[in-house]
């Protein structure tokens, strides 16, 4: 009994999917890449969010209690530093 093919819209991929998918297809051969990029997709599906960087979990808990009372002008480029028992946030 032959194995049925996984079924892979292409159409839904975006741009890097596709081409990831496409050189897996030049490499393996058309079988192999498709059940290898199937199973890689549901595997990235599977991940949800994407992980939180310690650090910046620590600079928005020291922050937040203080953000009423900060200002910062629009335009962003703003630097981060640690002080002595403070946070210096100043503009680049």
């Amino acid at each position: 009994m032959p194995k049925t093919k996984p079924a892979i819209k292409e159409s839904k991929l975006s741009k890097g999917d596709l081409r990831k998918l496409t050189a897996l297809r030049k490499s393996l051969g058309d079988d192999i890449a498709d059940e290898a990029f199937s199973k890689w997709q549901g595997q990235q599906k599977k991940g949800g969010s994407a992980k939180v960087d310690h650090n910046v979990s620590v600079i928005e808990d020291a922050l937040a209690p203080h953000l009423k009372k900060m200002s910062f002008p629009r335009g962003g480029g703003y630097v981060i530093k640690r002080g002595r028992g403070r946070i210096i946030v100043s503009k680049l």
